[in-house]
């Protein structure tokens, strides 16, 4: 019969995808995962595998919660230009709030590993593919509202709309003053006409 966890394995998932989110893999030391994660090493092997086991079941919790996180935001207002301005505005608000900024667990990963392990390109690629699809039905309903113009090509802007969000995101790791980031967000919600 199978050993019953004697730990919560969401909450210990919860505190590694932090610790990784803070630190990134190659940083984060096993020590640093079960301090946090209040567990010790033996019940991550048995758990995860391992350190790499670990991170991908903790950036796969992270990107289905944040693309339910980014389609609810997206669906709160009934304008499309609306919903993409309050999106991209608030995004912004919250790494200027954060201190120092985490950035995005995905994008970070996407940077530290993809161009180095084949698993996480997929991986942070699937994300970013998954985000083109929800903006584009976003941009769909507004092209069936008639609120958005009817030449628009909705995959080509949800593309470009999920490229600038990822540079956003990494550049406002650097803290760049708000004039420009904000000029940036007003250009590319230009885009919806």
């Amino acid at each position: 019969m199978a050993r019953q966890r004697e730990f919560d394995e969401e909450k210990a998932l919860d505190a590694a995808m932090h610790v990784f989110w803070e630190k990134g893999f190659e940083a984060t030391s096993l020590s640093d995962l079960t301090s946090r994660m209040g567990i010790q090493r033996p019940s991550i092997y048995a758990a995860f595998g391992d350190k790499k086991g670990l991170f991908e079941a903790a950036l796969r919790k992270y990107t289905s919660s944040h693309a339910a996180y980014v389609r609810a935001n997206l669906q709160t207002n009934s304008s499309v230009k609306e919903a993409f301005r309050a999106f991209f505005e608030h995004m912004v608000e919250k790494e200027y709030e954060n201190s120092p900024s985490w950035g995005c667990f995905c994008i970070n990963s996407m940077v530290e590993l993809s161009p180095h392990d084949e698993k996480f390109e997929i991986l942070t690629r699937e994300h970013q593919m998954y985000l083109s699809v929800i903006f584009q039905e976003t941009i769909e309903r507004g092209l069936r509202s008639g609120e958005l113009d009817a030449g628009i090509n909705a995959k080509g802007l949800a593309q470009t709309l999920v490229v600038s969000l990822i540079g956003l995101t990494v550049i406002m790791k650097s803290r760049p003053e708000r004039s420009f980031v904000d000029n940036s967000v007003k250009g590319t919600l230009s885009l919806l006409g």
